[in-house]
């Protein structure tokens, strides 16, 4: 028998075979008079589930369809009470029947479903992970193309004072307020121009009101950026931004207009005139980056300044046991005695004409500028090891002249293996001076360079003082 039930909701329409009740009850088959009984327990059904009289028809094979219009949060109430009622109804008439009319017992493959609908979860995207410090270090820029633009001044009002019983109110038009202005200002946690943006446009003021209200003005827009930051335009230097809170003002923004009001005078008591509002500036800026340390370690490729840094530091500079140098600079923090620190960077590795921008010479040795004293490191395994003191200051001096007359120290690395040993004695003879042997390996005579470090340090500070200038403090 097939049971079929329709309600206003629109797709909603249950329909199932009353033999599919119970998996374990057969299909009846029923004579008129049980057809009869059938129809009036489903009428009784029907009307329990709508709560009036409906008007039903009955096919040929006991068919019973309901047409009534049924609430659909009734439906959904007494949903589990009416299928409970049917299941009771086909029970008994089952029981009723003779056992000669009575069907082998046939399992259904499925129970009476009312609706299903599967919803797939809401799976929200993972967020974008903060990079690690090991990858932000990958990311390290120096030099930076920026076009910033100021904000542009609100547009002044043309408007009268109006109010009731007072017919010459006269103008009250409003100015507009100032665009805002874009500054770059120095902070000490931003390690390289990777943050800076290629383009940045300054908030603009609002536009003058009636009743003299002026434009509110627009924000400065602040744009963080490391300490040894260069600005340059058109090859010109016009800011050195090498104090920890410097600040610079790369695009002023543009005025606010005029409302009428600003144009009242004596032989013009009414005007309607007004002014708009001027554009920001507009400048093209190209950032460098220069370390800014107390020393700075200058050498050949594999000379183990990476390694010396590592050994004296917390810094994490990339070492490994083949040949290759650092891309980019690395400064470490050497910590003494009363909370005193001293910057050390280091520089990588520079090549025979590094003077003459062969190979990336320009970009590393723009690093060694702001070095306060420097640390030529030297490979003591290498055959000659001068001759590197010599190159070294050579490449400095074409560079920039006095470059290599700043106060310095010569340190011998390597001094593990044994063919750096017999280079030792050579390397003092022809330079004529103290020679720092150590290995940043083992970690032999590191305490002789911290504190020759030291008293690198205790002599700028002294110099600086001397000629009352602050000291660079880390």
């Amino acid at each position: 028998m097939l049971l079929i039930l329709s309600v206003p909701q629109p797709g909603l329409l249950l329909c199932s075979h009353v033999d599919q009740l119970s998996p374990s009850l057969p299909s009846p088959v029923l004579t008129s008079e049980e057809a009869e009984a059938t129809q009036k327990s489903c009428s009784q059904v029907t009307d329990r589930l709508t709560g009036q009289r409906t008007r039903r028809d009955c096919g040929p094979r006991g068919l019973t369809s309901v047409g009534a219009m049924t609430p659909a949060r009734l439906f959904s109430a007494r949903l589990r009470t009416v299928f409970e009622d049917v299941g009771h109804w086909a029970l008994s008439t089952w029981a009723g029947l003779k056992p000669s009319r009575r069907l082998p017992q046939q399992a259904s493959p499925r129970l009476l479903s009312v609706g299903h609908a599967d919803h797939a979860k809401h799976q929200e995207l993972p967020g974008k992970k903060p990079l690690s410090e090991k990858k932000l270090k990958r990311y390290f820029v120096d030099c930076r193309k920026v076009l910033v633009c100021g904000g542009n001044g609100g547009a002044g009002a043309s408007c009268f004072h109006s109010e009731p019983r007072k017919e010459f109110g006269g103008p009250d038009g409003g100015d507009g307020g100032n665009g805002g202005h874009v500054i770059l200002r120095v902070d000490q946690q931003v390690k390289s121009l990777s943050s800076v943006l290629s383009r940045y446009q300054g908030f603009s003021g609002e536009d003058g009101g009636s009743k003299n209200c002026f434009g509110r003005s627009g924000a400065v827009l602040y744009v963080q950026v490391p300490v040894g930051t260069l600005v340059k335009e058109g090859g010109r230097v016009v800011a050195d931004l090498s104090c920890v809170g410097d600040e610079y003002i790369a695009a002023r923004g543009g005025a606010g207009g005029k409302g009428n009001r600003f144009f009242l005078a004596n032989d013009n008591r009414a005007p309607v005139t007004c002014t708009p509002g001027q554009p920001g500036q507009q400048r093209v800026l190209h950032l460098e980056l220069k370390t800014v340390a107390h020393a700075g370690m200058v050498g050949f490729p594999n000379a183990g300044k990476s390694s010396l840094l590592r050994a004296i530091s917390n810094a994490r500079p990339a070492v490994a046991s083949y040949p290759f140098t650092t891309l980019k600079p690395h400064v470490g923090i050497v910590h003494y005695e009363g909370h005193q620190q001293i910057a050390v960077a280091d520089i990588p590795g520079i090549i025979r004409g590094a003077h003459q921008n062969r190979g990336l010479g320009s970009a590393f040795l723009r690093h060694i500028e702001r070095c306060r004293f420097l640390l030529f490191v030297v490979d003591l395994s290498q055959r000659e090891p001068w001759t590197q003191v010599d190159d070294l200051k050579y490449e400095l001096e074409m560079y920039e002249e006095g470059l290599s007359e700043r106060p310095h120290a010569i340190i011998a690395n390597k001094i593990d293996l044994p063919e750096a040993r017999a280079n030792l004695s050579q390397l003092r003879d022809h330079l004529g001076r103290e020679v720092i042997a150590l290995s940043a390996l083992t970690g032999e005579n590191l305490e002789q360079l911290l504190l020759y470090l030291k008293v690198l340090h205790d002599a700028y500070v002294e110099a600086e003082l001397g000629q009352g200038r602050q000291p660079l403090r880390w």
